[in-house]
């Protein structure tokens, strides 16, 4: 019976949007020099890399970010997640980095391992654990903040082999509290399509991809901050002997839009 795989996850610097004003909210230690975030979050649907990861349904996060002084960082978020096919009912990601800067341009060098408790791989199925190494940076001419990510996973989602991602795009702080944030990127999967009878190989369900996105966040009141997000992929969703490059005909790939309300503290 053929499965499958959906990609899952999300990098914790590109799951939520937040507003210049609202992002600010966090907790200092001043005796251990560490600096605490944490981020509750509601969504109309999960959305990693432009795929949906709740197939079209809410869902419930939580973001933690513990920052030492020294620019060493250890963090997690916890969402869940629907993906068809499987248990797999949570999804549970562990990061850890150090962030610097080169004159004005900050950078992030970090791990993120993306587990799923409570999940079982069925017969002939495949995990869907995996962990990935990414390079983040920024760099700011006010009004606007260049952003851009890099990463690699040995073995990804599926246990489908070597996968690379990139992604750009800004964030530009206009009047009256808005934020507008435009993002590209792009999936590479070792091995993306079911492999031959009798293959012991993972395998990823859909082709190379990339994807665009525009958010628009604002702070509405007391911190909450709200965040409207179109994304369109390049995966088609069509049947009935047409393209269908999405896991199957999943629903998963269609363009959507997203409301997202969140509030750091």
């Amino acid at each position: 019976m053929l499965r499958f795989t959906l990609l899952a996850a999300t990098a914790l610097a590109g799951g939520i949007v937040l507003a210049p004003q609202a992002s600010q909210a966090q907790q200092t230690i001043d005796s251990l020099g560490v600096t605490v975030t944490t981020t509750p979050a509601i969504t109309s649907d999960y959305i990693f890399r432009g795929l949906s990861q709740t197939r079209s349904r809410p869902a419930a996060q939580l973001t933690l970010d513990v920052e030492h002084e020294s620019g060493v960082y250890v963090g997690a978020f916890l969402s869940n997640v629907a993906f068809a096919g499987t248990n797999a009912r949570q999804e549970l990601d562990l990061l850890a980095g150090y962030r610097f800067a080169i004159g004005d341009l900050k950078l992030d060098l970090g791990a993120t391992y993306y587990a799923y408790p409570g999940y079982d791989a069925p017969r002939g199925g495949f995990e869907l654990a995996f962990y990935e190494f990414a390079l983040r940076a920024s760099y700011e001419i006010a009004p606007v903040k260049f952003v851009g990510t890099a990463a690699y996973s040995p073995q990804f989602t599926g246990e489908s082999g070597a996968a690379y991602y990139l992604e750009g795009g800004f964030d530009l702080t206009l009047d009256y509290g808005f934020t507008v944030s435009p993002r590209i990127g792009y999936q590479w999967v070792e091995r993306n399509i079911v492999p031959a009878v009798g293959s012991r190989d993972g395998y990823f369900g859909a082709k190379d991809y990339g994807y665009l996105s525009l958010s628009v966040s604002r702070e509405i009141v007391g911190g909450i901050v709200g965040t409207v997000t179109g994304i369109y992929n390049t995966l088609s969703t069509e049947r009935g002997g047409v393209a269908n490059d999405c896991f199957g005909g999943s629903k998963i790939c269609d363009n959507r839009f997203t409301l997202t309300l969140s509030r750091p503290f």
